[in-house]
């Protein structure tokens, strides 16, 4: 048995209920009215397009169309990165730190999973490729948002803390050893959580759909179990290689502490 279709009415029915969240916002002077209508609005037609998008890829497969498609992901998600931090890096420095972070991790581990463990023909076949890299791409981006953001700001409230234990003979990477791991385990915090209560406190989202779709109860969570250690390796990696790279970008080759790149969001 496959999945029930829905009907717009269905969805304006859904729909309804964020308009009422909506009009409770708004008369609590919460100040969130404005970003629920757009957010919903962004979710309504970027869903719809790539609804339309993977329709086409699913029909033909092709290569340079979804190496193309993983690209642009990417690239939205390396803006997401930069505009959720306080304390940013100045210009394409820190969207590049993001993206280029994203790309070793989410794009590995994503290759690693399609080549190896699913081994499918061929193993770019988009039904796999672009949700798998989506899912992959969406958690690291949290991650590395996070960590990032952590990061950046601790470093402007300790700043005359790490240049004192800079003064006394430590290296840069010993005056923020703390600063870094506090950063770290900010962004890994998510998907621990995630991971701890998977199945307990809530049923994941792939899982969700494939047993919607009616696929046997025990497939879908061992596809629900891979995704879950996927997700978490590439969020470890990438969180690792983002503060790895944003450490060396803020000291100079002096060891020198340069704040004067950050700009406030």
């Amino acid at each position: 048995m496959g999945v029930k279709p829905l009907s717009p009415l269905d969805l304006a029915l859904a729909a309804f209920l964020v308009l009422l969240l909506g009009i409770l916002s708004w008369r609590m002077r919460l100040g969130l009215g404005k970003q629920l209508a757009i957010s919903s609005l962004r979710t309504t037609v970027q869903l719809l397009f790539i609804g339309q998008v993977l329709r086409i890829l699913f029909d033909h497969v092709n290569f340079p169309l979804i190496f193309a498609i993983s690209m642009v992901m990417l690239m939205v998600a390396g803006r997401e990165v930069v505009v959720r931090q306080h304390r940013r890096i100045r210009g394409v420095q820190g969207w590049l730190l993001g993206t280029g972070s994203m790309f070793v991790s989410s794009f590995a581990v994503a290759f690693f999973a399609l080549w190896i463990i699913i081994d499918n023909e061929p193993w770019y076949t988009p039904q796999y490729a672009i949700p798998l890299l989506g899912m992959l791409l969406g958690n690291t981006m949290n991650g590395i948002a996070l960590s990032m953001d952590r990061m950046t700001e601790a470093l402007w409230q300790q700043r005359q803390v790490v240049e004192q234990r800079l003064l006394l003979g430590q290296t840069s990477k010993e005056a923020i050893h703390e600063i870094r791991q506090q950063a770290m385990r900010s962004g890994m915090i998510p998907i621990i959580n995630a991971m701890a209560a998977a199945g307990l406190v809530s049923l994941p989202g792939m899982m969700t759909g494939q047993i919607l779709g009616g696929s046997s109860p025990m497939d879908a969570v061992m596809y629900q179990i891979l995704i879950m250690f996927l997700i978490c390796a590439g969020t470890g990696f990438g969180v690792m290689t983002a503060i790895s790279l944003t450490s060396r970008k803020l000291f100079d080759d002096r060891d020198r502490l340069c704040l004067e790149i950050l700009e406030k969001k």
